[in-house]
């Protein structure tokens, strides 16, 4: 992530996406019950959408102290005041203040989440029942308040990562391989994969819209940096 410095983002949606490590919370052993690692993992995300490049991301907790930890990670990296957007998550209210202080524009995107009573399958997803902008700091643009991207984003990640998908057994047993799996996904994500958006005038990846790579780098590539 040393490379992800001096970015050109002038907004920044962020997320949080569960999976589990290990088991399920509910199959821990009794002698690791809360002890990170076991059960509940949460990957934190921030992504330009405008260059599609994931400028921070974080395994941990879903709680207060990881909320800070990414925040103050991604703030020195953006060369701008930008416009933040997250969801309800009560912690990013501290963080996002701690991390930038006056120098944001901050919107919280609030979703209300039902089943959709019409349907029927065991595993339906969750439909949006409602949604209330809540303006935290500065002055966001009212049309550019969205997690929709970060959300297709997360998508990506529970469908190209086999650990992120659910209902298997695929699933990461230890939190260090997690952590080292959701690295080695954001860099090929940033670094190697063109993004269709970004193809005008040329097939382009993340890195490269934001200046900081010039090519599209190979799987050879992204290994060498292990030597």
């Amino acid at each position: 992530m040393r490379t992800l410095v001096d970015l050109p983002s002038t907004r920044i949606e962020c997320d949080e996406i569960w999976e589990f490590v290990y088991a399920k919370s509910r199959n821990v052993p009794e002698e690791h019950e809360g002890e990170f690692g076991f059960g509940d993992v949460w990957t934190w995300v921030a992504l330009d959408p405008d260059t599609k490049l994931v400028a921070s991301w974080l395994v941990g907790r879903r709680d207060g102290d990881e909320a800070m930890a990414f925040l103050t990670d991604l703030a020195p990296r953006l060369r701008n005041r930008v416009q933040i957007t997250t969801d309800g998550h009560k912690p990013y209210l501290e963080a996002v203040e701690e991390a930038f202080g006056a120098d944001v524009d901050y919107a919280m995107l609030i979703r209300v989440y039902r089943t959709d009573p019409n349907e029927e399958r065991k595993f339906s997803p969750p439909v949006v029942l409602d949604e209330a902008v809540h303006v935290v700091q500065g002055d966001p643009d009212p049309e550019r308040i969205s997690t929709s991207y970060v959300e297709r984003q997360n998508l990506t990640m529970r469908m190209g990562m086999r650990r992120f998908t659910r209902l298997t057994n695929g699933f990461s047993k230890k939190v260090e391989n997690h952590a080292a799996a959701v690295a080695l996904h954001f860099m090929y994500m940033n670094f190697a994969r063109p993004h269709k958006s970004l193809a005008n005038p040329y097939p382009r990846t993340p890195a490269m819209a934001a200046g900081i790579s010039d090519h599209i780098w190979t799987c050879e590539e992204i290994a060498a940096l292990l030597d």
